[in-house]
């Protein structure tokens, strides 16, 4: 079974309960879910996932407000009836692995991701969060939460963020994709420069992977699980097993080739897109032209007169 599952069945069979007979005053202001940090979170968790920073368990969010209230009453609850319920948890934890289970205040749970209190107040605060941030604050599952704040925020940071923003992103990863994988690693090959070569590759998938995810307007992962997300989504996600070939195929000379045609056959898919969602008109698959188009679409003029690198 799935962490999140577990996650569900936990508090379906003892949280829900617990929280009815010991506040009902609140019952129906505690939010309950789980979500944040981890590979459960993100339905991504196998056998492997287990040997580190995994617990049987779920997320209870509160206002301050409430938090003032019954924080300390809430958490020893919570934690009474987690050892009663004898979940898994892993042996071993890491620096960074803590996960954010048990009672924590809305606000503190986003700060976490965002820097704020919520979704991000202004369009800097969007463009240079990384995406892996959003992916993490709004990953995972909401079971309940009557009162709507924490959900609230979730959504916003989903679904909330500026057009601008996202076409500054766009115009960054097109002009980024073509200096590393169109230009830049055949010239590195052609110098005799393997590893440069190798660099400006890994590079363009990277760039690539954030540039299909902003296609969807959907917030790219954090790069272990950016593959496996990637194959989920509606738009592009067949590029996936193309972009995996350019890091794992032979770097012989027949591999080289493959390779960067592999690059234009993924080039030219994004020029589709991004022709086909109106935001470039531009001919062929060289991507910098179609950066700077996508750039001059910005409302912005902040964003619109950054650097076309920034984003």
């Amino acid at each position: 079974m799935k962490g999140l599952e577990e996650a569900r069945k936990f508090y379906a069979e003892c949280g829900a309960q617990m929280i009815a007979r010991e506040f009902p005053d609140y019952e129906n202001r505690i939010a309950v879910g789980l979500a944040g940090h981890g590979s459960e979170c993100f339905g991504f968790d196998d056998g492997i996932s287990r040997d580190h920073d995994f617990e049987t368990g779920f997320c209870l969010w509160l206002t301050k407000e409430d938090e003032e209230k019954i924080g300390f009453r809430l958490t020893r609850a919570y934690d009474k009836l987690k050892a009663e319920y004898g979940g898994e948890k892993s042996p071993h934890s890491s620096v960074s692995g803590a996960n954010s289970q048990g009672v924590s205040i809305i606000g503190d749970f986003y700060r976490r991701y965002t820097g704020c209190d919520g979704a991000p107040a202004t369009l800097r605060d969007w463009l240079y969060t990384e995406s892996a941030f959003f992916a993490e604050a709004t990953n995972g599952e909401v079971f309940r939460d009557d009162l709507g704040e924490f959900s609230r925020i979730r959504k916003q940071i989903l679904q909330g963020m500026p057009e601008d923003v996202r076409l500054k992103k766009i115009a960054s990863c097109a002009v980024r994709m073509a200096q590393t994988g169109q230009y830049n690693y055949p010239r590195c090959l052609a110098h005799g420069e393997d590893g440069a070569a190798m660099l400006a590759l890994c590079d363009f998938v990277r760039v690539a992977c954030e540039m299909i995810f902003l296609l969807n307007k959907k917030h790219c992962p954090y790069y272990k699980w950016s593959f496996k997300a990637m194959r989920t989504l509606d738009i592009l996600s067949e590029m996936t097993a193309p972009l995996e070939f350019l890091l794992t195929a032979e770097n012989d000379a027949a591999g080289r080739g493959v390779k960067r045609e592999i690059v234009e056959d993924i080039s030219l898919a994004v020029a589709n897109e991004i022709k086909r969602q109106g935001l470039a008109d531009c001919r062929g698959s060289y991507l910098e032209p179609f950066g700077f188009a996508v750039q001059k679409k910005i409302k912005s003029a902040e964003l619109r007169n950054m650097h076309i690198l920034l984003g």
